[in-house]
């Protein structure tokens, strides 16, 4: 039994009746849902951007609404897939019970926990879109190189909704993803780069910011938006993909372990 437990996740395409729920169930709310998602970034964007940084001078050669906005699209992007992955996952295992629905279905547990981490990483790419367009129409973005930035939006979302499925499997109740936000998310959002260069850090937390996928994230999103090929594309590109197929493994094993053993 434990053994099987441990096994790799072999989910194969069943998980699309999965996905296609939860996108069922979200069509009825998806523009509020979209508005929501937009508000709280743009709030930093035009605060921040246009506000502070109109007393700012330019960063890294650029005003500082163009530094921040790349900084936002991933941020709001890491939030998306984060909430989705606990709050509504979570309601969906423990509370509402669909997860338990489901499995009387041929489909497996492997196909539930595959289907809400592509359905979390669908939500995410929404909200970096959203704000990706909105950057576009202000006159910020560097086209056709901006484009790139919707798929690392997706793979940083699959990032951040493995992540937050291992917090979901572990969690006894709401009150739990407190601390994931604030040991994790908030402290890796001030100092990964969102809002200010790591070059501004302490050698040990530039040290330390280098390993957190927002960094990553930001260390290829920030170029594109700017009309520049990244830096050691590849590195970051490995990094994220790494910490997604990683964390999801995990999140299927403690999932397993919880709902299964």
């Amino acid at each position: 039994m434990r053994k099987n437990l441990l096994a790799l996740p072999r989910p194969g395409m069943h998980w699309l009746p999965v996905w296609r729920r939860n996108f069922l169930v979200w069509r009825k709310l998806a523009i509020p849902s979209i508005l929501g998602n937009l508000a709280d970034p743009l709030i930093y964007m035009f605060g921040l951007g246009y506000g502070l940084g109109g007393m700012l001078p330019a960063v890294q050669g650029v005003d500082y609404v163009r530094f921040l906005a790349a900084g936002i699209i991933v941020a709001s992007t890491m939030n998306a897939a984060t909430f989705e992955a606990l709050y509504s996952a979570f309601s969906r295992m423990h509370v509402q019970k669909t997860w338990d629905a489901i499995l009387n279905t041929p489909l497996s547990l492997d196909d539930v926990v595959t289907g809400e981490l592509v359905w979390a990483a669908s939500k995410s790419l929404l909200a970096g879109g959203a704000i990706l367009l909105v950057v576009g129409c202000l006159g910020l973005a560097s086209w056709p190189l901006a484009a790139w930035i919707v798929p690392v939006v997706f793979l940083t979302g699959l990032a951040f909704a493995a992540l937050g499925l291992i917090v979901c499997a572990l969690a006894p109740s709401y009150d739990f993803f407190m601390y994931y936000f604030t040991l994790f998310i908030t402290p890796m959002l001030l100092v990964s780069g969102v809002f200010f260069p790591t070059e501004q850090l302490p050698a040990a937390l530039q040290a330390a910011a280098f390993w957190l996928p927002l960094a990553h994230a930001i260390q290829l999103a920030r170029p594109l938006l700017l009309g520049q090929v990244p830096d050691a594309i590849g590195l970051h590109l490995a990094a994220l993909t790494v910490m997604a197929g990683l964390c999801f493994c995990i999140a299927v094993a403690l999932t397993r372990r919880r709902l299964l053993a």
